[in-house]
């Protein structure tokens, strides 16, 4: 078994792992969980032969996404660890931005027309603005740093919508797939916390989670290769 399958199938055990801990309500999301990345970023650097501005970038954001997974594990020991945690995962958002500008081709074919980027945007938007609407009431004194971290979220999904054209059509299906599953897996987690809770909310959290990161490595992975 080469590097990249070995990595990427131990990347699979632990979501595994991670999944029934939640499920089960196992301790083992304590073992598997501060795992995960690392085992991701393995099979990211194992993938990428080329070594330019965008892997460091992409890089930075998955320990970032690390240091944001260790730091929620202790959320409900204190409040700080939250608010650690949500700047972490709110770096890595700005980091994956400034990525995804720079994973492109210089020069575009067959991009979207200015009226389908607008329409593209404002649903997105809209997608936001509705989930902040509807968590509002129960924010109290986090509203700031959620609306904050709520936009940055929905520019990191525009700008990976954004490049279409821009790289190959699997590059592009699996970024922005991907950012739309981190949208999902931070509007499962905000609901869960600040409106109602939801039943088995860590395993959707994680497994959406989990999966928007293996999307963003895959889709980079496929702007190198141009596959």
């Amino acid at each position: 078994m080469d590097k990249q399958r070995l990595f990427r199938t131990l990347f699979f055990i632990l979501l595994v792992m991670e999944l029934i801990g939640h499920g089960f309500d196992l301790d083992t999301q304590y073992l598997s969980k501060p795992l995960l990345m690392p085992s991701l970023i393995l099979y990211f650097i194992s993938s990428i032969q080329e070594r330019k501005a965008v892997f460091w970038l992409i890089l930075a954001a998955l320990v970032l996404s690390w240091a944001g997974d260790v730091l929620l594990i202790f959320q409900y020991q204190h409040p700080l660890f939250f608010m650690l945690g949500l700047a972490s995962f709110l770096v890595a958002h700005l980091v994956y931005i400034y990525a995804y500008s720079k994973a492109k081709w210089e020069k575009p074919i067959k991009p979207l027309l200015t009226s389908q980027k607008l329409r593209h945007a404002l649903t997105l938007s809209l997608a936001g603005m509705a989930l902040i609407y509807i968590l509002l009431p129960g924010l109290g004194n986090m509203k700031i740093p959620v609306i904050i971290y709520a936009a940055v979220l929905v520019v990191m999904a525009i700008v990976a919508m954004l490049r279409y054209g821009y790289t190959n059509i699997s590059s592009f299906g699996y970024v922005f797939g991907g950012a739309i599953l981190f949208m999902i897996s931070d509007s499962l987690l905000a609901i869960n916390k600040f409106l109602d809770p939801i039943t088995l909310a860590g395993v959707w959290v994680m497994l959406t989670y989990c999966l928007a990161q293996y999307f963003i490595v895959e889709g980079i992975k496929k702007h190198y290769s141009k596959n």
